[in-house]
């Protein structure tokens, strides 16, 4: 649900829901200011134990986009190692397949920094999911190759063995990228929020009390919100999964190769 809306998009739907609910609450509490004594007392006591639910819930919230984030950087960081480690194991097995399989590395990993710049789940990231998958069946076939010509060696079958690992570092990259904090989370969070926003500001307008900390607590909230969804959003929000592992690893591809069969 949120994930299908752009960025901007997302900011303003927040805003204007946390907004709204603290002006409603403010605007409520000005009509009952004048049942200030007997209302202060139960309306602060709600307040203060819905801001403390809602606090566990965005700590709860942040906390499942926080380790979504850290495991697509790792997987990014173990895909760069697997390609890596298959390149170099290429360099070691027998024309003519090393220097087949040599070229199709770099083709490989570019594809897997593409993905770093695409929306996950779309039809960008499904064709360049694709185009892997071809270049994986040529390097597999190349690797066979390698094999049947030299059933003993063990070069052969350490680079079989790597590209295996390759293959499954890129599935699990995907897999990564597609995790997601669950839509009914996020959606509590956000009214959640809301309705503790609106009984605090409801709270300070029946004491009259100054704006600024309704303000400040409104924009805090507003905030974290914000965070979360964008470490929710890989490749659409400000914080992104940086691919400085995967284009260190294709730099190093344009250096002649450090081994011969």
């Amino acid at each position: 649900m949120f994930f299908s809306l752009a960025s901007w998009e997302l900011a303003l739907i927040i805003l204007a829901i946390v907004g709204s609910a603290t002006l409603g609450g403010y605007l409520v509490g000005k009509r009952l200011r004048h049942q200030h004594q007997v209302l202060r007392e139960p309306f602060g006591v709600l307040q203060g134990a819905l801001l403390g639910v809602v606090g566990l819930i965005l700590a709860f919230g942040l906390t499942l986009a926080v380790g979504r984030y850290e495991d697509r950087r790792a997987t990014t960081v173990a895909e760069a190692n697997a390609i890596g480690t298959a390149y170099l194991r290429s360099q070691l097995i027998a024309e003519p397949a090393r220097s087949r399989s040599i070229r199709l590395f770099p083709a490989y990993t570019d594809l897997a920094i593409k993905v770093t710049h695409e929306v996950p789940g779309g039809g960008s990231m499904k064709r360049t999911a694709a185009s892997q998958g071809v270049i994986q069946r040529r390097l597999w076939h190349l690797g066979g190759e390698a094999m049947s010509g030299a059933p003993t060696a063990s070069a052969p079958r350490l680079y079989v063995d790597s590209l295996n690992t390759m293959f499954d570092a890129q599935t699990s990259r995907l897999s990564s990228l597609n995790n997601r904090v669950p839509g009914a989370v996020l959606a509590l969070e956000v009214f959640g929020a809301a309705i503790a926003m609106a009984l605090l500001a409801l709270h300070i307008s029946i004491l009259g009390r100054g704006l600024v900390p309704m303000f400040a607590s409104a924009a805090l909230v507003t905030l974290l919100l914000l965070v979360t969804f964008d470490l929710d959003r890989p490749a659409r929000g400000v914080i992104k999964v940086p691919d400085t592992a995967l284009a260190s690893v294709r730099a190093g591809m344009t250096l002649p190769p450090a081994a011969g069969p």
